[in-house]
């Protein structure tokens, strides 16, 4: 956010906070450098994980992920992501080679689905919002009732309180996200691992590496004048 932006959110929420109101607000996140390949296309979706830990936030009311609605309104020849060749990134610059996480070879021209498709990532920045609620303790008296349908009242909050969440909510959102990305790193490496456990299929060649997300060169195991699994080759 720009300074000038930061100093007219401030005073609008003070406005707000001089009539003894509050507003909502909506914190935009942006995930980088995400390796493809994480999520599933079935349950454990990488747009529902996403949902399910920013919707955990307390006041959080909406969750809006890519383009959102705004795709609803465009026909699939526009909306469409078609592959090209991913750009070479230099190491140094996102610390994937070293972490043992490749970079995709490919990626998309555009990016409307905003780096997720089918359910799974593919190397794009993942973009989404979350939209908070204005606080409802406020300083104006509102009126109230009760079970037997007698008068509540008149509720009137004192002390102070946060006209409005958005700014707490930033940290709060970058580091749920953190912990999604981290989870499906956690669970694609093990899906990995696992893998190696079981049987060979028919005319495959197994890896020596093991590749969490994007695409790497596979070392391929020599073998003789016979397949891996019996077969002739050459």
């Amino acid at each position: 956010m720009s300074r000038q932006t930061s100093f007219r959110e401030d005073g609008r929420v003070a406005d707000f906070c001089d009539r003894k109101d509050s507003i909502g607000g909506t914190v935009t996140c942006v995930i980088r450098n995400v390796p493809s390949g994480l999520g599933e296309p079935v349950f454990d979706k990488i747009e529902a994980m996403l949902g399910h830990a920013m919707l955990s936030i307390p006041a959080s009311k909406a969750f809006e992920i890519g383009s959102g609605f705004g795709g609803c309104e465009v026909p699939g020849s526009i909306y469409n992501d078609p592959f090209i060749l991913a750009p070479e990134v230099p190491p140094l610059k996102t610390g994937a080679i070293r972490n043992g996480i490749p970079r995709p070879k490919l990626t998309t021209k555009t990016n409307n689905s905003r780096g997720i498709q089918g359910r799974i990532t593919n190397g794009a920045h993942i973009y989404f919002r979350v939209g908070f609620k204005p606080p409802a303790t406020i300083g104006q008296a509102q009126q109230t009732s009760t079970y037997d349908g007698g008068a509540g009242g008149v509720l009137e909050a004192k002390g102070r309180h946060d006209p409005c969440v958005g700014p707490r909510a930033v940290p709060i959102v970058e580091v749920m996200a953190a912990l999604v990305i981290i989870d499906a790193l956690m669970a694609q490496q093990a899906r990995q691992q696992t893998r190696s456990l079981l049987p060979l299929l028919k005319m495959t060649i197994p890896a020596k590496e093991i590749i969490v997300g994007g695409l790497a060169a596979i070392v391929k195991q020599n073998i003789n004048d016979k397949g891996a699994n019996g077969f002739k080759t050459g």
